[in-house]
């Protein structure tokens, strides 16, 4: 009998045989992503979807704040559908459908009755952080779903003992990590997990050290590139625990906001089943997931990590809850409780939906702003490069575009050309490495800087407007200056070391 056939011996043992409700779970899947995509065209670009359309022009294995996964779907995305919104963001409706789905997937796993699975893929469906990341495409929404499907693919692996369900993980997991280290926190996790309640077997498993081989030759160019560059995600990692980031949140905030990412109303099921983990002995096997969810509150605690950095755990958690919910339904016949809950999941859902969709007009959508930035970011891009045409309409020859930022720069080349500017550049981020400007008497159009900054670097500036929408959203680009430069201190060449900035 092989390590993993052992220790797959307990967790069937403590499951009762089950059926997967495919139908309903599949309907809520497909539910989910279907309103995503419905909603998809709404407002406009997000400040990172302009960013990985440039970035997809410029692959590389890896960029100083991200690796190639999500740039290579953007541009394959616009290059089917050009300058198409809703083509765009059809992979992030997929990803958070299949999101829902392996929530459902986990309760079966974890040995929930058919109404269990329903009740946590539903959960799955109407939480905030799904929807959210289901409307943009992110390097979240990917790292999201590959976190669901590690750990639905562990979980099986432990229960039915199927060796090389290891080494699909682990490659699963490689894919996860080109598109972000975030995961490998995870892998760190799950791994102190086993060692800690097991189920320890594994450790002798072949299959789980092929996948860890896979899951690191794909990271390798990742890792190489790092190398090559000084590993700039490192600074990007310092600039984001030290607030340089529209979702960065003080540390005291990573717990509370725990209670948010689902749904307050749903927080005691995601709860409910992190003690069932931690305590039931049915789910024994499978209580590394509570420890590994232990390991990464003190890890991003220590680091500064963002709140949604734990919710890649909130499927199995929410999948171990929704075992309990079901219980706590099977335990009295009163009407009462079934309405309790899926009148929470209901209004869950709709609170959701306006905080992440844009079901509002743009112009009503300021106190949706103020609880999800991230909203405002998808605002006033079109009227930002106008604003930046008609400052460079007043240069005596075709201007330089500099932004301060890589969301002002991507909305530069993503509406410039039509207005007829040339692409933008800047010091933020990967924009950096793609270069400077030719060397030259240019005048430079800068938007987004300090008088300072600008002083430092350019000569004769006057700020000749300021960023603003026609909806009032006020988001982190209203009142950015934008200013006509006759020139620059230094040659590009000389002065483009000096202009970079990462976080």
């Amino acid at each position: 009998m092989s390590p993993a056939s052992q220790a797959a011996g307990d967790a069937r043992a403590a499951r009762p045989a089950q059926r997967f409700a495919a139908r309903p779970v599949l309907l809520i899947a497909l539910a989910s992503a279907a309103l995503l995509v419905v909603l998809a065209g709404g407002y406009g670009y997000h400040r990172d979807e302009l960013y990985f359309l440039v970035a997809g022009h410029h692959l590389a294995w890896s960029f100083a704040d991200q690796g190639p996964v999500t740039p290579a779907i953007a541009r394959v995305m616009e290059t089917l559908a050009p300058h198409s919104l809703t083509v765009l963001r059809l992979p992030s409706a997929g990803m958070s459908g299949v999101t829902v789905l392996m929530t459902g997937l986990l309760a079966f796993e974890l040995g929930g009755r058919p109404r269990a699975q329903v009740i946590a893929s539903a959960c799955a469906g109407v939480a905030s952080l799904v929807l959210i990341v289901g409307h943009l495409l992110s390097t979240t929404t990917f790292d999201l779903m590959a976190w669901a499907l590690v750990t639905w693919l562990i979980a099986r692996a432990i229960r039915t003992g199927t060796g090389w369900l290891w080494a699909v993980a682990g490659a699963v997991t490689g894919v996860a990590l080109l598109n972000k280290p975030l995961i490998a926190f995870l892998v760190a996790g799950l791994a102190l997990g086993v060692a800690v309640v097991g189920p320890r077997p594994v450790w002798r498993e072949r299959w789980l050290w092929a996948g860890v081989a896979v899951g690191l030759a794909l990271w390798m160019p990742w890792l190489a590139w790092q190398a090559a560059h000084d590993w700039p995600q490192r600074e990007v990692s310092s600039a984001i625990a030290a607030g340089g980031s529209a979702s960065s949140q003080p540390r005291w905030a990573l717990l509370p906001f725990q209670l948010l990412l689902v749904s307050p109303l749903l927080a005691p099921v995601w709860i409910a089943g992190l003690v069932a983990l931690a305590r039931r002995p049915r789910l024994r096997p499978f209580r590394l997931f509570a420890v590994a969810w232990a390991f990464l509150v003190v890890v991003f605690l220590a680091t500064g990590g963002k709140p949604y950095y734990l919710g890649g755990l909130f499927p199995v958690l929410l999948a171990a809850g929704a075992i309990e919910a079901d219980g706590w339904l099977s335990a009295s016949a009163r009407a009462w409780r079934p309405a309790l809950l899926w009148t929470a999941v209901a209004l869950s859902g709709a609170v959701s939906v306006v905080l992440a969709l844009p079901v509002l007009p743009a112009r009503d959508a300021g106190p949706v702003v103020a609880m999800n930035a991230d909203v405002g970011e998808t605002i006033g891009w079109p009227e930002l490069v106008a604003t930046v045409a008609r400052v460079a309409r007043q240069a005596p020859r075709r201007p330089v575009v500099f932004t301060s930022n890589y969301g002002e720069a991507g909305a530069v080349d993503r509406y410039g050309p039509a207005l007829g500017l040339a692409r933008a550049y800047s010091g933020h981020n990967a924009f950096w490495d793609w270069g400077p400007p030719p060397d030259g008497p240019t005048p430079v159009v800068t938007v987004g800087l300090s008088a300072s900054r600008r002083g430092a670097s350019f000569t004769g500036c006057r700020v000749l407007a300021r960023v603003d929408n026609a909806a009032g959203i006020d988001n982190d680009e209203s009142g950015a200056p934008v200013a006509l430069c006759s020139g620059t201190r230094e040659p590009w060449s000389r002065l483009w070391p000096s202009l970079r900035h990462l976080g």
